[in-house]
């Protein structure tokens, strides 16, 4: 690799999933002044309680680009209805497609067990895009690239048939406080879809400040998890005496079906890690 910019691709499945799994990464590389892409699947018009799907998916495309720009990153939606996600053909070659043109160094997605079936299709197209982005004849319309970017899943939880194996992780402490910001570009989200699913909507606050600090607790609280679950992989890779401190983290598993992650490769990708 040159020692030109790195090329960041997220392809979630929803316009707040880049941002909730991945904003820690995708701000530290945006720092360091690297090209980061955040595109969402679906249109993201399924989740609210008041709103139509038309009206929706405007207000989310609108949201995900603001929150992109928090960073300086582009943010993307693609039209595939939410909630109505699958593996498709169509989905495929929208993927492979994105792949090529942008030629990113490092692809993040789903796993294909996640809890929500529209994570599942992007995972799975994402996973069935890998080789056959080499190949001229698929797709034939955008060049074919020349070697296969680093596919990396982001974390969920579950653990059938198999856990999360982080083979990175990175201390979003320091970060917390950005991918908050951005996280709130989701206001259709964070401030009333997801509090009324919770049955907290008399909870959020109506002042700016009071609402980022209310949201900062909401979203610390569902990662903090995550540090435990990968202690282990945090030893390996920050000090010892820093390790049990560490309570804010994003990680990562390395996926098979994507390109090879050699040491200078990771060195690159992952700066922190080595």
């Amino acid at each position: 690799m040159s020692d030109a910019p790195l090329r960041l691709l997220i392809l979630g499945a929803h316009p707040d999933d880049s941002e909730f799994h991945a904003g820690g990464l995708a701000s530290l590389y945006r720092e360091l002044g690297h090209e980061v892409r955040m595109v969402s699947a679906t249109d993201g018009s399924a989740g609210h309680h008041l709103l139509g799907r038309e009206e929706l998916a405007r207000v989310r495309k609108k949201e995900a680009a603001s929150s992109a720009a928090v960073i300086g990153a582009v943010g993307e939606t693609w039209e595939f209805p939410d909630g109505e996600l699958q593996a498709t053909l169509d989905l495929r070659h929208r993927v492979i497609a994105e792949i090529r043109r942008f030629r990113p160094d490092l692809v993040l997605t789903h796993r294909t067990n996640d809890y929500h079936p529209d994570h599942r299709a992007v995972g799975q197209a994402v996973q069935d895009a890998s080789f056959l982005v080499r190949v001229p004849l698929v797709v034939p319309e955008v060049p074919a690239l020349d070697r296969d970017p680093v596919v990396a899943y982001m974390a969920d939880m579950f653990t059938k048939p198999s856990p999360l194996d982080p083979h990175v992780v990175l201390d979003i402490g320091s970060r917390i406080d950005t991918i908050v910001r951005m996280l709130a570009q989701h206001a259709s989200q964070v401030f009333e879809w997801l509090p009324f699913l919770d049955g907290t909507t008399a909870d959020v606050p109506a002042g700016e400040a009071e609402r980022l600090a209310w949201l900062k607790e909401w979203y610390t609280g569902i990662i903090r998890p995550r540090a435990d679950r990968c202690r282990e992989a945090l030893r390996r890779i920050y000090s010892i005496d820093r390790t049990d401190t560490i309570e804010l983290v994003e990680m990562f598993e390395i996926s098979e079906h994507g390109g090879t992650l050699t040491d200078s490769l990771k060195a690159k990708l992952f700066p922190w890690m080595t």
